[in-house]
Parts: structure tokens; sequence; C-alpha cells
């Protein structure tokens, strides 16, 4: 709330503030009053408007700075926590024990035994105890000397 607050304040300062800037009479217009164009600066006399405007812009200026200040303050700090009966059911209780945070090691499984191979050894059984012998590579056959 007190953050909407003071953006409302800051937007409305902005505004007068450039409102202000914009109504002032620049340096350069004196210069042309010695002419005959001082005229147009006679509602506030002589030197009015330029003390009223300008100590109105220094005033709103300063209330800016105040509220960007407070702005930043309030944007960097934390909310204060929620008193909903939600927000105090998810939270532990102060005396309880902390749940743990990470599931105990698991000891990793056994390794598969290989597979028993059938074929001409024998009905393709074997025991679970014993594995297969590996397959030993035949060597190609030689000819006798006779062909190319």
């Amino acid at each position: 709330m007190l953050h909407v607050l003071l953006m409302g304040v800051q937007y409305l300062c902005a505004f007068l503030i450039v409102s202000l800037v914009l109504l002032q009479r620049g340096k350069g217009a004196d210069a042309g009053a010695g002419f005959g164009a001082g005229a147009s600066g006679t509602v506030f006399g002589a030197r009015g408007a330029s003390t009223a405007l300008s100590r109105a812009t220094a005033i709103l200026a300063a209330v800016f700075m105040i509220t960007s200040l407070s702005l930043a303050y309030t944007g960097t700090h934390k909310a204060p926590s929620s008193n909903s009966i939600l927000d105090q059911l998810s939270q532990p209780a102060p005396g309880a024990p902390a749940a743990p945070t990470a599931a105990p090691a698991l000891p990793a499984p056994p390794a598969p035994s290989p597979a028993p191979r059938g074929g001409a050894e024998g009905g393709g059984g074997g025991s679970a105890s014993s594995p297969a012998p590996p397959a030993t590579p035949t060597p190609p056959a030689r000819s006798n000397g006779a062909g190319p």
C-alpha cells in the first residue's frame, strides 16, 4: 500500500516539475525585455514570477528526491510475512526436528550373471554358479599344397 502511495506522489511530482520548468522563462528572455518584449512577464511583477516558479520547482524537486529514496528503500526490503493459517501450517514448528533433506544412499544392486549359452554342449541349461567358457575361434582350414 505504501509503495502505491509513493508511486502516485512520484508521478504527480514529475508531472508538476515538467510543467513548472516549461512555464519559466529562460535566461535569454531578459535580453528581449530591453527592446520592448517585456510586457509578457507583468502577471507576477518584474521578478515575482521567476522566484515563485523557481521556488516551487525546488520544493517539488526535493519531494521527488525523497520519494525516490523511499521507493528504493521499500523496494529492497522484504515484505513482512503473511499471517495466514496456510502459511503457518506449511512452516515447521520451532521445536520440531528438522526433516532430512536428502534420502540415504542405497547400496548398488548386484551385477547380473552372464546368460548361459546353449548349443551343442548339452541341453542348453548350465548351472547358474558356473558360467559357460568363452568360445574360442577356430583357425581357418589349410590346403595341402594342391591347388593355387
